[in-house]
């Protein structure tokens, strides 16, 4: 995965709580075998409607998703937070989130930005009414900014979440920082061990 240290875009307004992950993308997408195209399938019922936020020109090409609280609910599917990502959200911002899809976020580089409830609010009504409205998130310093609408916040992440996506280690890249000392290890095993080779 690639390092994150500070996101800056616009953002969509996805005004809905409780957003489960067979919203996000339904479960006749998982028959796929790669991490790719998912983007397609992201709320892809919800698309039907043309109203919906994702079909509004105002909001095409947006990096930042905010929804309401408790999102990424429901099954423990990685196929939401790719699609996600591939859709182009490189974070999502929200009052409160499922723990197994924040988890899933920080090994895929997407950025859980947790925020209280009022600072969620005041987000969804400035990209209401401000679509252009620009949205600085700072991993490094666990901070969100929006500058015109006067928000400025802070939000948690543990030092081990951080320096994960700081240094773009998903899990095959935090197994190869130790890749000297897994060498020496291994040329020192006696032939007669069983090996993976």
């Amino acid at each position: 995965m690639e390092a994150v240290q500070v996101i800056s875009g616009r953002g969509v307004p996805l005004d809905r709580s409780d957003v489960d992950t067979d919203q996000i993308i339904p479960s006749d997408w998982l028959k796929r075998v790669e991490r790719t195209g998912f983007g397609a399938g992201l709320f892809s019922e919800w698309r039907d409607d043309r109203d919906f936020v994702l079909n509004r020109e105002e909001y095409a090409g947006a990096n930042i998703l905010v929804a309401g609280p408790n999102f990424g609910t429901g099954s423990s599917r990685e196929h939401a937070v790719w699609a996600l990502q591939d859709y182009g959200f490189a974070a999502v911002v929200s009052p409160g989130f499922a723990d197994i899809f924040r988890n899933n976020c920080t090994k895929a580089g997407v950025v859980p930005v947790q925020v209280d409830a009022a600072t969620g609010r005041a987000l969804l009504d400035a990209l209401e009414a401000d679509p252009s409205l620009e949205i600085t998130i700072d991993i490094g310093r666990g901070t969100l900014d929006a500058p015109a609408a006067g928000i400025e916040t802070t939000f948690p992440m543990d030092e081990f979440t951080r320096a994960r996506l700081l240094n773009g280690w998903d899990d095959i890249g935090l197994t190869l920082r130790y890749e000297d000392e897994i060498g020496s290890f291994e040329s020192a095993r006696p032939a007669w061990l069983p090996t993976t080779r």
